[in-house]
């Protein structure tokens, strides 16, 4: 039996080498031909390679997963990588192909792992079903990148009044039961709102989750010291607190 052959694309290199990491765990026999940066990189890289599984990140610069998943046509099985839960659960109803939400949960991938192994020994995917559902993609996309606006204030009641607190000066915020506590350069304060909400208001680039119940600012990061099993715990620029790094969410900091 040929050993079965895959190509990552996604423009977050930290991400790339996650999911080669799981993959080499959970499908020890999968090969990974290559990475590909972009859309057009993923393309050319499959004219190449011709691997049997391609993992496409939806959001990439140039040519996006979308754009190149047509280009691919039906010549390999796709999973598609999103960083939208909720857009990827909408958008994937007609079961056309996979996908996986970042961060890449383990147990979730190997239910990807397991239909793929199946599925390799069968047709190809595809069809009217692919065709609708990559149309859905386009248009969800298009419409995310225009209305997309990251949080810039942040309301939090202090006393009796209302503060507005700029988004950079936050150092971190944890999740307080129902509220979150959002700590910034000049004091702190609860909003009534859950972790996960402000996380999603939040741009990416700038602030990323560290545990479930934490998000950190990365300019306010000063060092990370490395735990047991996977784990951390990050330091903060001229402040005493020192915040938790899951296993979960350790790979925003393998190469800091």
């Amino acid at each position: 039996m040929n050993q079965p052959t895959a190509l990552i694309a996604d423009d977050e290199p930290l991400l790339r080498e996650r999911l080669r990491s799981h993959l080499a765990t959970l499908w020890p026999e999968l090969r990974v031909l290559d990475d590909a940066r972009n859309g057009t990189e993923a393309v050319e890289l499959f004219e190449l390679h011709q691997p049997q599984v391609v993992f496409l990140d939806i959001h990439m610069p140039g040519m996006s997963g979308i754009e190149a998943a047509r280009a691919l046509g039906r010549r390999a099985h796709l999973v598609f990588v999103t960083a939208y839960e909720q857009y990827a659960l909408q958008a994937f109803e007609h079961g056309a192909v996979d996908y996986l939400v970042k961060p890449i949960d383990p147990a979730r991938l190997s239910d990807t792992v397991q239909r793929l192994r199946r599925q390799l020994d069968g047709p190809l995917p595809g069809g009217a079903a692919l065709d609708a559902m990559l149309d859905q993609l386009a248009g969800r996309l298009g419409q995310r990148v225009e209305a997309r606006r990251w949080l810039q204030w942040i309301k939090a009641s202090v006393g009796t009044s209302v503060r507005l607190i700029p988004v950079e000066q936050v150092c971190y915020a944890k999740a307080e039961d129902k509220y979150t506590l959002v700590v910034w350069e000049e004091g702190e304060a609860l909003i009534r709102k859950s972790i996960r909400e402000l996380a999603e208001q939040l741009d990416p680039e700038r602030f990323v989750q560290t545990h479930r119940s934490v998000i950190v600012n990365l300019a306010h990061v000063a060092e990370v010291v490395r735990g047991v099993n996977e784990t951390a715990e990050l330091k903060l620029r001229g402040r005493g607190e020192v915040l938790p790094v899951s296993r979960s969410y350790l790979h925003h900091f393998r190469q800091m």
